[in-house]
């Protein structure tokens, strides 16, 4: 967990508060690590901050109310068809930024493809052209997803339009970039999930693996 603290800027353990480690549990489940594997390192967490409360040297355990794997859901609450329909019409596009959401929600939603996937994403790996993406996933692996109309067109202005004006040398040749011109964190797409998942009115709990998973659903029910 050290390493991804430090990433968050956190340099001491007293700086770290709940969504930190969060954030540490749903990054290892991104990554596709048993819940077995998480769970023992959500005992580590907690032996550790446990020790730090008794020393003194922390004020708060911030492990207190993590969330093990036994207390995930077997199934994630996905989101019906409309609802998918309202997130992905959710991004106005009079926002500078609109169009890169609207093609990261295109292209999540119908590619399938895991968040981890998503922000290492290469432009040299996209052909608009043919439909398809190589995206690297677990272990290196790499596979092609499909690109579907919609996500064409969205992908099409937002590289045309906004990546060119917020990249400045530092996009690393990633497809999805903040406003910085860096490439986009897996808690950078998450913030943007939540902003337009309350715009559009959506009340489940919906995190960027929600709305990978919800993709089978729709796919068997007919939807888009």
């Amino acid at each position: 967990a050290a390493p991804f603290l430090r990433r968050r800027g956190r340099a001491s353990p007293s700086g770290v508060d709940t969504a930190d480690l969060r954030a540490f549990v749903l990054e290892l489940k991104d990554l596709g690590l048993a819940p077995s594997s998480i769970g023992r390192n959500v005992s580590a967490i907690r032996t550790y901050f446990s020790f730090l409360l008794g020393e003194n040297l922390v004020v708060a355990d911030p492990s207190d109310r993590l969330q093990t794997p036994k207390g995930w859901r077997s199934l994630p609450e996905v989101l019906t068809v409309e609802e998918v329909g309202h997130l992905l019409e959710a991004p106005d596009l009079a926002h500078p930024l609109a169009s890169r959401d609207r093609a990261m929600l295109e292209f999540a939603y119908g590619s399938g493809v895991r968040v981890s996937e998503l922000i290492k994403l290469q432009l040299r790996n996209l052909s608009l052209d043919e439909g398809i993406a190589m995206v690297h996933g677990k272990g290196s692996k790499e596979r092609l997803v499909p690109i579907g109309r919609r996500a064409v067109g969205a992908l099409s202005l937002y590289l045309r339009e906004v990546r060119p004006r917020v990249e400045k040398g530092r996009g690393e040749g990633c497809v999805f970039l903040n406003a910085r011109g860096r490439p986009l964190t897996r808690m950078g797409v998450w913030k943007i999930l939540r902003q337009h998942v309350q715009e559009a009115g959506i009340q489940k709990q919906v995190s960027p693996h929600t709305h990978r998973d919800c993709l089978p659903t729709h796919l068997l029910a007919g939807g888009p």
